[in-house]
């Protein structure tokens, strides 16, 4: 039988702030996930009440390491979108045909609620682009004011992985142009290229952002050939123009719609976990260095959460992702905490909420943070520290090319470590230290890489090696004391793009079935962290822990390279894929 969560928080915090001070310890680490990742907590999900017994338990130890709470009594809340509905009042209607909701048109999950009767403007893709490397209008001699305004997603380059379309193509940025033309509405088209099927988009939470402030309707081929149908061409037929061409072609299409979008937002509130840490330079003590990491899961993972099992409903500990994360913040709250360590500079501690949809929780430290920005010099995050690989014995550090100084002080601190430390100079990543160095902060993002249960029900406590991360937690340990102990801050530099450009609407047209190596700990090409069962790669004799080279005849380098090439490949293909197994060169045959 299950005991009451009041009942465990009560029996780790007893345990807990009894154990051994002044270190980092396995025992510590085992106990502070062990309770995280339990059945208990369900999956840690924002805006539930258990992911808030997390978050108290997280401000308990900061408080009993001699930490001062920050913000209000050491949470920091704010509003997030936790589920959205339709409600019961959207339509679609034009002369005499009635549209049926989830068959013939959906509204986007950031979609206002609205009812518009206006004219349909048909504007392509949707662009209004003015580059030096590329100038495409498709509102070009057009007056959008007041229309419902009709556009395809994705771009009219899809097969392309290098389109300089790629910055401009996501929805979002086109909803912006159009409500920027004076739109009323917007009208969303899936091309054939992107959607073969002609399915309408899924309803789910869009990384809890704002809404557009005009309804956007995702309407079918099918609905969209039959708004056209006065002007005697087809949608198909109009996309394949545009492609063909490489050229817009709007127009207004005779046809006057009422459309109603109705969206419901559950909005719950969730919060960051700031302490305080303060420094004894009378002088340092007014800079902050920031030890963060993310502690919300993806609680019972389903459609849109972001598991890689989605049709599982079933609850996600997490335990490495990232449990193993807080945990090392948590140790290093206790290890440098006041009388255990002499810290100059201040320290802040963060265990962030929401990084799982959007890292949202970094994002509204930044935007609300409690202290000075530019007086952050230094943020250090922990995201999957628990799950060292005794085969590759290594972990990955980003972030080493973000500082001018990095590189010196990391040299003779890897000297005679039990793991090797492949530096990653990237100061952008999918984890919450981007959130700092999109603002111009040097950052160390610690992590021992992706694996199999990654975003599955299968994260599991038992799976973590605990000694190991009692090592990486030392080495850390240093990294931070040799920052603090500068005479001047790191130096800032821009290593990496600043954000990643997301090319929104497109999916690779074929899948070798394989978990890559997203670490890239591997130089020599793209290391296989794990096989689909039944997949291509898996009949075609493709195994754990090969390193791809090329594919057909062209090389492979890296993830990038990879995710390129796949873009060339179809359906149905039989490649050549080229791999190091054990130290010797294969050719596999696989069928795609």
């Amino acid at each position: 039988m299950k005991k009451p969560i009041a009942f465990i928080f009560v029996l780790f915090i007893s345990t807990i702030l009894f154990a051994q001070k002044g270190q980092i310890t396995a025992k510590d680490l085992h106990e502070y996930v062990q309770f995280l990742a339990s059945d208990s907590l369900k999956g840690r999900k924002p805006g539930t009440p258990e992911i808030n017994v997390a978050a108290t338990f997280i401000r308990d130890h900061f408080i009993a390491a001699g930490l001062k709470p920050m913000g209000e009594k050491g949470f920091q809340w704010f509003d997030i979108v936790t589920d959205v509905k339709l409600g019961d009042k959207n339509g679609l209607s034009f002369d005499g045909f009635e549209g049926m909701i989830k068959k013939d048109f959906i509204p986007l999950s950031f979609s206002s609620s609205a009812t518009i009767k206006a004219p349909v403007l048909f504007a392509g893709y949707g662009f209004d682009i003015d580059a030096d490397s590329l100038k495409w209008s498709d509102y070009k001699g057009m007056d959008a004011k007041d229309k419902w305004v009709m556009i395809f997603r994705s771009d009219p380059d899809l097969d392309n992985s290098d389109s300089k379309f790629i910055p401009f193509s996501d929805i979002r940025s086109k909803v912006l142009t159009a409500k920027d033309k004076g739109a009323a509405g917007v009208l969303l088209v899936t091309p054939k290229g992107v959607e073969k099927e002609d399915k309408l988009m899924p309803l789910v939470v869009e990384n809890n952002e704002v809404t557009a402030g005009i309804p956007i309707l995702n309407i079918t081929r099918e609905l969209a050939t039959r708004i056209l149908k006065s002007t005697g061409i087809s949608i198909d037929s109009i996309d394949r123009k545009i492609i063909t061409l490489k050229a817009p072609d709007s127009f207004l299409t005779g046809v006057t719609l009422n459309g109603t979008s109705d969206i419901v937002q559950n909005r719950e509130k969730t919060a960051n976990v700031v302490g305080l840490l303060e420094g004894s330079d009378p002088l340092l003590k007014n800079e902050y260095l920031v030890i963060g990491g993310h502690y919300d899961h993806l609680g019972f993972g389903g459609q849109g959460s972001g598991s890689r099992m989605p049709d599982t409903n079933a609850v996600h500990n997490g335990a490495d992702d990232n449990a193993s994360g807080t945990a090392m913040v948590m140790s290093l709250a206790k290890r440098l905490g006041p009388g255990k360590s002499t810290i100059r500079r201040s320290i802040i501690f963060v265990a962030f909420s929401a990084e799982e949809i959007g890292l949202l929780g970094s994002k509204y430290f930044m935007d609300h943070p409690p202290v000075d920005v530019k007086k952050i010099k230094a943020m250090f995050n922990f995201d999957m520290v628990g799950r060292y690989d005794k085969e590759k014995k290594s972990i990955s550090l980003s972030g080493t090319g973000t500082s001018a100084e990095a590189d010196s002080i990391l040299a003779p601190l890897e000297k005679n470590l039990p793991f090797a430390v492949v530096h990653s100079p990237d100061g952008y990543g999918p984890s919450d230290h981007a959130s700092f160095y999109s603002s111009n902060i040097p950052v160390f993002y610690f992590n021992t890489g992706v694996h199999t249960d990654y975003h599955t029900p299968f994260d599991d406590t038992e799976k973590l090696d605990f000694d190991a991360e009692k090592e990486i937690g030392d080495y850390a340990t240093n990294i931070i004391l040799a920052v603090d102990n500068l005479p001047k801050a790191l130096t800032f530099k821009e290593s990496g793009k600043k954000e990643q450009p997301v090319r929104t609407g497109r999916r690779f047209k074929v899948t070798l079935g394989i978990l890559p190596d997203f670490a890239g700990t591997e130089k020599k090409g793209l290391r296989i962290d794990g096989v689909t069962k039944d997949g291509p790669a898996d009949k075609g004799g493709m195994k754990k822990g090969d390193i791809i080279t090329g594919i057909n005849g062209m090389s492979v380098g890296n993830i990038y390279e990879y995710m390129t090439r796949l873009q060339k490949l179809k359906h149905g293909m039989t490649v050549n894929v080229e791999v190091i197994r054990d130290g010797k060169n294969e050719v596999l045959v696989i069928q795609l």
